[in-house]
């Protein structure tokens, strides 16, 4: 019985010259416009977080509408402010006593933050009961109230109700 020599790495490598993790920005751009994974795995017991290249376009449409609530609302509560109004948050109202500019800059910035998570956890439960996606357009219906709201605000007396 003769035992087989080991086979030196070097001349199975089958690499090519550049390592493909090491061009990050061609990696997006690619993977932009060639995305592999629209789909959770077929075999469940793979992984328990299934990332997505691809999402669907309702989710953009919801995101952008909330973010341009988002402004709209952050507009809104500075001019009613201006009138005589209070803010009734506690942590945004810290943050517009701070400074217009640094409460502009964390509401979008926290919002933008929440909306990139929840649009990544597009496909699961919260809390295993409702899917994300509706929690997503739940926020969107609240921010079209709470404008609706801030307008009617607006156009109606000046003695604003204050908690």
């Amino acid at each position: 019985m003769q035992a087989t020599p080991p086979v030196s790495r070097s001349t199975d490598e089958r690499r090519g010259r550049a390592d493909r993790r090491r061009r990050a920005f061609w990696s997006v751009f690619y993977g932009s416009f060639n995305p592999r994974r629209r789909t959770p795995p077929r075999r469940l017991g793979d992984s328990r977080f299934h990332s997505l290249d691809w999402y669907s376009a309702h989710l953009l449409a919801a995101a952008l509408g909330i973010l341009l609530l988002s402004v709209a609302d952050a507009f809104l509560t500075l001019i009613l402010l201006q009138q005589g109004a209070a803010e009734v948050n506690p942590f945004m109202a810290l943050l517009i006593y701070r400074g217009v500019a640094v409460f502009a800059a964390l509401k979008l910035g926290i919002t933008s933050a929440s909306i990139i998570l929840m649009v990544v956890l597009a496909r699961y439960r919260f809390m295993r009961v409702i899917q994300v996606t509706w929690v997503l357009y739940g926020v969107l219906v609240v921010y079209a109230s709470l404008i609706g709201y801030e307008i009617w605000l607006l156009k109606g007396p000046v003695a604003l109700p204050i908690l």
